[in-house]
């Protein structure tokens, strides 16, 4: 089976109303996406579980014409800057060749205790 075939899961452009959430699951599902929006309204109505629903399929679900959510793009976004950040920053362990200096007072003398 070629990947054109296989259906996935993403928020749509066509039919999009807020962030395209309701007409992916839709479209995912084969049903209109009236019917999704309808389900999420009235889920809002009944103690706001469809804006949570709502906000997490925002979250989660790629956009179409892109293979990560957004947070899949925070995450690894995140990762670029934390390995940055790690390989700029120097090895001070002593297994790297740096060696912890004792404190000195001036004059060369070692503080008394």
């Amino acid at each position: 089976m070629s990947e054109s075939n296989i259906k996935q899961l993403r928020r749509t452009r066509n039919g999009r109303i807020v962030a395209g959430v309701c007409s992916g699951i839709g479209d995912y599902i084969g049903i209109d996406a009236n019917l999704v929006r309808i389900g999420l309204a009235i889920a809002s109505l009944f103690g706001g579980v469809g804006v949570g629903v709502y906000a997490i399929g925002w979250l989660l679900m790629p956009d179409e014409g892109k293979n990560t959510s957004i947070v899949q793009d925070l995450i690894n976004n995140r990762q670029v800057k934390t390995n940055t950040w790690q390989q700029e920053t120097p090895d001070y362990s002593p297994t790297a060749g740096w060696e912890r200096q004792e404190p000195t007072v001036p004059g060369g003398q070692k503080p008394q205790a």
